[in-house]
Order: C-alpha cells, then sequence, then structure tokens
C-alpha cells in the first residue's frame, strides 16, 4: 500500500514562549480575574497585542502562533484560579448564582411576554397564541399520520447578542439544538388540549449572552408562558452546570459563563420544576466523569434550580386565570359528525358564510370537534350560536 503520510510536528518557538510565560504571565491572570466580559476580553487582547508588538521585527509572521500561545495561557490561568485558588473569574464562590432578574408584560401588544436577566445572559421571551387546526406545525415524518406541533419553541441568537457584526441568515446548529432542548424543558408541563385548546408559540430572542443562554430561554418561557394566561402546571427552571478536572483534583460550577464554558471540562445543563427534572443534556470534554461527580453535579443544580424558582415566583408565581386582551378567543364544540356537511355546506358555501358574518375562524375536524376563534367573545359566541341553528 501507499506509504503513511508524515504529519510535521507542531512549530515551538522557544523565545516566544519562554517571553511570554515571563513578562505576560501575571498580566493574563489578572485579566482573567475581571468580572465583566467586556473589559476582561479587552485586558487579555492588550497582553496578547504587546507580545505581536515585541516580536514584530524578528518573527514578523509569528501572530497566529501567538495568539494560540495566548490561548493556551488563558485555558492556564482560568484552570488554576478555579481549580487551586477556588475562585471564579466574576467572584463568585463554586456554588454561586449570578445575579437574576425577571419581568413580565416588557411587549405590551404581545399575548404574554418576559424578560429574563442572568449576570450578562438576557432572554426576551414572547408567547403567541393561535387556533387548533390552523396554526399548529405541520411535520413531516415516518409516520404517515405524524400529528402536528402544538407547542413549538423558536430560540434566536443574533450576532448582537454577543457584540459581534456578521450577516443575520438561518437558523443554524446553535439555534435548532438549543431550541429543541428548551422545547423538551418546557412541553413536561404543557397543558392537554382538551384543558387549552391552543396552539403555542414561544420564542426566545437572546439580546446578550455571557453563557447559559438556552437555560436562560426555559426561564423567560415559562414566565412569559404564565404571563399570557397558558395554565402550565409548574413553573420551569433551568442552570448550566460546569466541571474543572485536572490531577485527580476538581470542582464543580454552579451557573457557568462563557469563560468556563469554553475552557472547562463539562457544560451539563439540568430544567425542571420544584418536583424533578424535565429536560438535561450534557458536553463532556473530559472523556467520562464518575458516579460522584455526577451525583454531585446534580446535587448543586437542584439547589440552583430552587434557587431560581424562589426568584421567579417573586415575579410571577401561577399562570394568570384570564388571557391577554390581545389574544384570541377560542372556543371549542362538539357537534354530530353526521352533521359536519350542514356546517360545511356545499363546496364550502356555508363555513365561509359564518367566516364573512362573524369574522371568526372556524375548523372542523372529522370526529366533529369544531374549533372557533375570534378576536373577541361576542365574534365567537355569535358563530357558536350559528352552528348550533343548523345541527
Amino acid at each position: 500500500g501507499k506509504p503513511k503520510a508524515e504529519l510535521p510536528a507542531p512549530e515551538v518557538i522557544t523565545e516566544i514562549d519562554e517571553w511570554m510565560e515571563k513578562e505576560i504571565y501575571d498580566d493574563i491572570y489578572a485579566a482573567v480575574q475581571i468580572h465583566e466580559k467586556q473589559p476582561r476580553g479587552a485586558a487579555i487582547g492588550e497582553a496578547q497585542k504587546r507580545a505581536e508588538e515585541y516580536f514584530s521585527e524578528s518573527h514578523p509572521d509569528s501572530a497566529n502562533y501567538i495568539a494560540a500561545k495566548m490561548d493556551e495561557m488563558v485555558k492556564k490561568c482560568v484552570r488554576k484560579l478555579l481549580l487551586d485558588d477556588r475562585r471564579r473569574s466574576d467572584g463568585r464562590s463554586m456554588d454561586e448564582l449570578r445575579k437574576i432578574t425577571c419581568e413580565t408584560d416588557v411587549l405590551p401588544m404581545t399575548h404574554g411576554s418576559a424578560l429574563f436577566t442572568r449576570g450578562e445572559t438576557q432572554s426576551l421571551g414572547v408567547t403567541t397564541l393561535g387556533m387548533m387546526g390552523t396554526d399548529d406545525q405541520i411535520l413531516d415524518g415516518l409516520k404517515l399520520d405524524e400529528p402536528p406541533k402544538k407547542f413549538i419553541l423558536h430560540y434566536n441568537f443574533p450576532p448582537y447578542s454577543v457584540g459581534e457584526v456578521r450577516p443575520m441568515r438561518g437558523p443554524g446548529r446553535r439555534e435548532i439544538g438549543h431550541g429543541a432542548l428548551a422545547e423538551r424543558a418546557l412541553s413536561a408541563v404543557f397543558p392537554s388540549e382538551e384543558e387549552f385548546p391552543y396552539v403555542v408559540r414561544q420564542v426566545s430572542d437572546i439580546l446578550e449572552s455571557n453563557g447559559s443562554s438556552s437555560m436562560a430561554s426555559v426561564c423567560s418561557g415559562s414566565l412569559s408562558m404564565m404571563a399570557a394566561g397558558v395554565p402550565i402546571r409548574k413553573a420551569v427552571a433551568g442552570i448550566a452546570m460546569g466541571l474543572i478536572a485536572d490531577n485527580g483534583k476538581f470542582g464543580i460550577l454552579t451557573d457557568i459563563q462563557g469563560l468556563e464554558d469554553h475552557y472547562g471540562d463539562m457544560d451539563f445543563k439540568v430544567a425542571g420544576t420544584r418536583d424533578g427534572v424535565t429536560a438535561l443534556q450534557m458536553d463532556n470534554k473530559a472523556g467520562g466523569i464518575t458516579r460522584d461527580i455526577l451525583t454531585q453535579a446534580l446535587g448543586q443544580a437542584k439547589k440552583g434550580r430552587l434557587q431560581i424558582l424562589d426568584i421567579m415566583d417573586g415575579t410571577i408565581s401561577a399562570p394568570r386565570v384570564e388571557l391577554s386582551s390581545t389574544a384570541p378567543k377560542i372556543i371549542t364544540i362538539n357537534i354530530d359528525p353526521e352533521k359536519i356537511r350542514e356546517v360545511i355546506g356545499p363546496g364550502g358555501k356555508m363555513i365561509r358564510s359564518i367566516v364573512q358574518r362573524t369574522g371568526a375562524k372556524i375548523d372542523v375536524d372529522d370526529s366533529g370537534r369544531v374549533y372557533i376563534a375570534a378576536v373577541n367573545d361576542d365574534s365567537a359566541q355569535a358563530a357558536v350560536r350559528i352552528i348550533n341553528v343548523l345541527v
């Protein structure tokens, strides 16, 4: 066969390595202890700029090498701070949450809205109610009778949330994955069709991000749906746990930020209610974790989740009894399936007439269940009266 290709060994410039370790290590160690994300990044960038300027003549093409060495040194400093000093870059203890604030009804004309802020991560949740049979999402699947989705969660991560300027394109890996995780966390408490005959579209727009934006989406979604009057069974909160492990020592971090996620060994997201977990996701870079580490991580996650739920309950503790005045009014009635043709009429003439006279949207399924949606209760009741006369 062909001879094996020999890959060149990574370049090592001893002069640069030794100078950076001696001259700027202390600057980097001080920089990773700056509490705010942008000043911290600026301080690290300044140290890198010093190195590039120092070697601009002796090693003019070394910018990429210096950048890689800087990343290696930042990682070393972050891990030393956590494992040896047992301190975090923003001054918190290992099991401490960032500052959390919650607001509801931040957008006046939506069916429900909430703003959840945790440190430098902020999620704007918006709830929109729609009509069964018309607004639910039709899925293409392997089954012929793939049921449509009644609860839909969309997660948006615009470039400005991390201070970037780039084109706004379609959903990528992050949007799809984080949205699916948040949707799973909230769907466990979503009411049945009989309890709540509405389609719900929940949108999370990340306005600012410094770690754990998917779990912030869970919290904003729970708050927003309760503000909209969606009768979810319990409030749901989410938290991201981290792990730093090296040479037999380890530290488990509650509510990790971006720096700890990037240079750590685990990102373990846990979402749930006061009674239990509704969704889990783990990204593990350590190659495996022990049972003791997992048990401690779940214990810290529960403690943090309950603290978050206490804060959320201080803003809204239960779903509102009344829907928003801007939400559609939906009434469900059952008729004899044999009478469906009377409601629809020849060529749909009758149902179109009811829609024109009342302004309501009407959907009739094969079982005889009729969904009537209108912008106000008078229009919906008018449509119900006409249908009752026909059947």
